[in-house]
């Protein structure tokens, strides 16, 4: 029994019921296709010799289908031994399948081995079917594959990246012309490369004047199978056709960045970076990782709903996703976090909460395998003790101890880590085409092309910013010892959350008080956390009743949340605001790919209470930013979480000049 197609990704019948590609491919006339996906794309497109002996490689593919031409795509690298260093493959998908019917079809459909290996790899690593970008490694990271599920007409101007080849792939422009508008054809042209090569199996006369009109030559050519001709070409366009250029690398002498600060952002950096043969020098003013926020004895991660599907719910889905399989990749390499055993429960505020949340997880068709609605009682089975109220489970939720996780990510950098504890950074400074970074005594401690801010309340000053309005959450988190608390069976959160830990203590918190910068264990505090726990699980009420006197041998825990204004996380290049404000009345109604950035400086912090579910992939973003790699999730939701979003919002409201 599978679970229903996401209506906001996928299409139903006529007669309402879901599509399923096994049953009703409208993208491929006949199932199959290794000899036509090598003849067509890879012959089409002059691979492997184009890729060969270069860095990085991009493939964007307009129809994912069942994975064919990826996988072939995928083998051929393999066989190469000239082959580029690292393979972007970027598809969107109107009409993903299902896990099982992905194993179902290539079990039926193919015969070679090799192909059948590979079909098998990615079955196995298939997302959960959640709107939204989907990135998947293979080949320790050599090969990375972006599924963008949703309408191409919707997902390809949402893509940020420079294509070195185009697969034109999907379905013919007789039977679904929507796909061929020449909309499509001008994202398609927005994300070319220099000499970008493009290939069809179909010779239709809208798609040669789609790409005539889009910048791109075409020529005909011998088709394949029962296709007399088929289109190959490439993009060279005779006048600008674009605002602004596709993604490309920082140029640099030496692949070198400094990371300050080493908790859960600066961590997710340092491993990101080295996993693309950078050498890392990590600046942290503690003797140790992981001592301030990320010093938490544990935390716990889970994706958010929202009636609306907001922003946040998009940015933290995205994290979440892309977090559980860099945490996979991590175990499987030998560097093993601590955490608990997947499942998290999230308990309803009220009656109406549980009501509307359920409503919206059956509206957008969301898998149970990412959330389900729970009754009371069910609810109740999940944790092992009485609850208030029912609310949704999350199966690949939990807890994961932050500084083992801190650890991991260190350890699998190996030696292109360099770790330098006790160096408090004062500032930054510009020479040439390097970074000096000084210490608070005015020392020299570090020179790079690439700086990464990853200190959270220091990280704003350190790089200078005035458009940056973060503020400090003081967070308490009580401890309770073995026996004190009843058993639960997994984390539950709500207005507070219960976390039992391998120990058998039970953790709770944690309290939210703005700019107070007090370090010490208040009695005020634990009564706080125990009472709204106490409002969740029942079970809790005579401990919260007791607090009070039990105070003094309380054990806990204060670190300081980095937030902004609007809640959402920093991450990004840095933009140059001395030469946005000089150009403020030019820049009055720009957007963000308009705005100066400054040069090998980069943004991660502000990450609040969600470091667990956000550090993964803000990492990832500012890696591919650097490379001039394909980013990991949408344009649009980039620039919500863009470091120069409240710059540019002082600069659309004329304000910018008088900032201070």
């Amino acid at each position: 029994m599978t679970d229903p197609l996401i209506p906001a990704v996928l299409a139903y019948r006529d007669n309402g019921t879901p599509f399923s590609p096994l049953y009703d491919d409208i993208y491929h006339s006949a199932v199959g296709g290794l000899e036509q996906a090598e003849y067509v794309f890879l012959r089409g497109n002059a691979l492997p010799q184009r890729w060969q002996n270069r860095r990085i490689f991009t493939v964007l593919e307009t129809g994912f289908g069942m994975g064919i031409n990826f996988l072939v795509t995928w083998a051929a690298w393999r066989a190469d031994p000239a082959r580029c260093e690292r393979l972007h493959f970027v598809s969107t998908e109107l009409h993903p399948f299902v896990k099982e019917d992905l194993r179902s079809v290539y079990a039926k459909t193919i015969s070679d081995p090799t192909i059948a290996a590979l079909a098998d790899t990615l079955a196995d690593a298939w997302p959960m079917l959640v709107p939204g970008t989907h990135r998947l490694e293979f080949d320790d990271g050599r090969v990375v594959l972006t599924l963008v599920f949703g309408d191409a007409l919707d997902t390809l101007p949402t893509l940020r990246l420079r294509a070195d080849a185009f697969y034109l792939d999907g379905f013919s422009p007789a039977r679904n012309p929507q796909l061929w508008s020449p909309l499509v054809f001008k994202s398609l042209a927005r994300l070319a490369g220099e000499g970008a090569t493009v290939a069809t199996y179909s010779s239709a006369g809208d798609i040669k004047r789609a790409l005539t009109q889009c910048g791109f030559e075409y020529r005909k050519v011998d088709g394949f199978g029962w296709k007399r001709a088929m289109l190959v070409g490439h993009f060279a366009p005779r006048w600008r056709v674009r605002r602004h250029e596709p993604p490309a690398p920082l140029a640099v002498d030496e692949r070198h960045a400094v990371v300050i600060g080493a908790g859960l952002a600066g961590c997710a950096s340092i491993e990101r970076l080295t996993a693309r043969g950078w050498r890392v020098t990590s600046l942290e003013r503690h003797a140790t990782l992981a001592q301030e926020a990320s010093g938490n004895p544990a935390g716990v991660f889970h994706p958010m709903i929202s009636r609306d599907d907001s922003v946040a719910s998009r940015v933290t889905r995205a994290g979440f996703l892309y977090a559980l399989n860099r945490w996979a990749a991590l175990e499987r390499s030998g560097y093993r976090p601590s955490r608990g055993a997947p499942g998290l429960l999230q308990i309803a505020s009220d009656e109406e909460e549980a009501r509307s949340i359920g409503d919206a997880i059956a509206a957008f068709g969301y898998p149970s395998d990412y959330v389900t609605p729970v009754s009371a009682q069910r609810a109740q089975e999940l944790a092992g003790t009485a609850l208030a109220r029912g609310g949704w489970f999350f199966p690949h939720g939990g807890w994961i101890d932050p500084a083992s996780l801190c650890a991991a990510q260190c350890a699998a950098a190996g030696g292109l880590l360099e770790r330098r504890f006790g160096v408090d950074v004062g500032r930054l400074e510009r020479m040439g085409e390097q970074w000096s970074v000084f210490d608070t005594s005015g020392q020299l401690v570090a020179r790079a092309p690439v700086v990464i801010v990853a200190n959270a309340h220091d990280a704003a000053r350190i790089a200078g910013l005035r458009h940056a309005p973060t503020r400090s959450i003081r967070g308490q988190l009580s401890l309770l010892p073995v026996g004190q608390a009843p058993r639960l069976a997994l984390p539950v959160i709500g207005d507070g959350y219960a976390v039992p830990l391998a120990n058998g203590v039970t953790l709770t918190g944690a309290t939210y008080e703005l700019d107070d910068p007090d370090t010490s264990l208040r009695t005020a505090g634990h009564l706080e956390n125990l009472e709204r726990i106490a409002q969740m699980l029942p079970a809790f009420a005579s401990i919260a009743s007791q607090t009070q006197s039990m105070a003094a041998t309380l054990d806990g825990r204060v670190a300081f949340r980095c937030v902004t204004s609007d809640r959402m996380p920093m991450i990004g290049q840095l933009a140059d605001e001395t030469l946005s404000v000089r150009d403020a009345q030019r820049l009055r109604g720009a957007w963000p790919l308009d705005l100066p950035r400054v040069d090998g400086l980069y943004g991660a912090f502000a990450y609040g209470s969600r470091g667990l579910v956000w550090a993964a992939l803000g990492a990832e973003l500012i890696a591919s930013q650097i490379e001039g790699e394909p980013w990991p999730l949408e344009r649009d939701l980039a620039e919500d979480i863009d470091p120069a979003r409240f710059l540019l919002r002082a600069l659309r409201q004329g304000t910018a000049a008088t900032a201070s």
